[in-house]
């Protein structure tokens, strides 16, 4: 007979094994379950829970591996750091953070910056944290050094993935990007601890990047996106894009001389346009701007021309997409007649816009 951790590795379910999983797979109304322990909170928001995960998001550049570093260093001294305060029940006390892009000198300033953080020595090992380096290693062995790592060490309650993208392939292979969650599902409901995972989002939006990015926020307890100030890029600002509880208020921090990230206290916060899904579901409004900024001082241009300037005016008004968007943005536009092809290019036309009907 399989046991139940074969049959949660992959292992074929049959008639007899199905047996011994009902009573685990079962809910029955009349059971009691407690409600997991909430091990990560800012300002009272509950971020993390024991038998989840979690993940921060963010460009390129914009300081997530010093937000996570902040979290972690929480953990380790069970103090506020930042805004996260974070206590790992009894038993659970033990940290693996895994590194799958930097080198080894770089991620050796990662762990001297959280035990500062912390407010740890740096000339003395703490077995509550296990640092793992795995960037020289393919996908495959990557996912396999992290689950023998669960099976083998006690009393994990945390673990961070700085880099998932790399523990596959493809990031816009469904299937990969599927596996990969099931995979974060898996271990950290069986293993009764917190995954925390670091991702990229793209370039000309604020999408999480891939397939796995549209699964991570699908499944995901908590979405934190780490970006950048637009006026300040000394300042990343911390936010939760999708959460489970009730949402924070959302705090910025920025490097202090010591090369540790700090609270930048008393932080106004600009409020940030509302996203855009669909050009359909623009107002006039929204397009006439838009266009007038893609045409301006233009009286008609040629196509390629005219997809560039489209990009550049729809991006104007937060709407920032890949050539593939705006040529079918172009193509609705051609058809409510705002853009009209004559012999000497594309023309903008206002009046649709300003009729006061509606486009779609």
């Amino acid at each position: 007979m399989k046991s139940l951790i074969d049959m949660r590795n992959g292992a074929k379910i049959d008639g007899t094994n199905y047996k011994l999983l009902l009573k685990h797979i079962r809910l029955n109304v009349t059971d009691k379950y407690e409600f997991p322990p909430e091990i990560i909170k800012v300002n009272g928001t509950t971020v993390a829970t024991l038998g989840n995960f979690s993940a921060s998001t963010g460009k390129p550049k914009s300081k997530k591996t010093f937000n996570v570093s902040a979290l972690v260093a929480s953990a380790l001294s069970g103090k506020e750091v930042l805004k996260y305060k974070t206590i790992l029940p009894q038993g659970k006390e033990r940290i693996l953070y895994v590194d799958t892009e930097q080198s080894k000198c770089h991620c050796h300033k990662v762990m001297q910056r959280i035990m500062k953080l912390a407010g740890l020595p740096v000339d003395k090992e703490d077995d509550r944290i296990l640092f793992f380096v795995l960037r020289e290693y393919t996908p495959e062995q990557r996912r396999e050094i992290i689950s023998c790592a669960l099976q083998e060490e006690e009393n994990i309650g945390l673990v961070i993935i700085d880099g998932i993208r790399d523990l596959i392939h493809d990031i816009n292979s469904p299937g990969e990007s599927l596996n990969i969650i099931n995979e974060l599902m898996r271990w950290s409901s069986y293993y009764e601890m917190h995954i925390h995972t670091v991702l990229h989002q793209n370039k000309g939006d604020d999408n999480t990047r891939g397939h796995i990015g549209t699964e991570l926020n699908n499944k995901a307890e908590t979405i934190l996106q780490v970006s950048k100030n637009a006026e300040n890029p000394n300042i990343s600002e911390v936010r939760a894009v999708h959460i489970r509880d009730k949402e924070f208020q959302p705090f910025a921090f920025e490097i202090n001389e010591d090369a540790l990230p700090q609270l930048v206290n008393n932080y106004k916060f600009t409020k940030t346009k509302e996203k855009i899904s669909s050009y359909a579901d623009m107002s006039n409004e929204q397009h006439l701007e838009a266009l007038e900024c893609a045409f301006k001082n233009k009286q008609s241009m040629g196509y390629q021309e005219l997809l560039d300037s489209l990009k550049t005016g729809y991006a104007s008004i937060g709407y920032a997409r890949g050539r593939n968007t705006i040529v079918k943005l172009c193509k609705f536009l051609s058809n409510i007649n705002v853009l009209i092809k004559e012999e000497q290019g594309y023309i903008f036309d206002k009046e649709p816009l300003c009729s006061g009907s509606s486009l779609v």
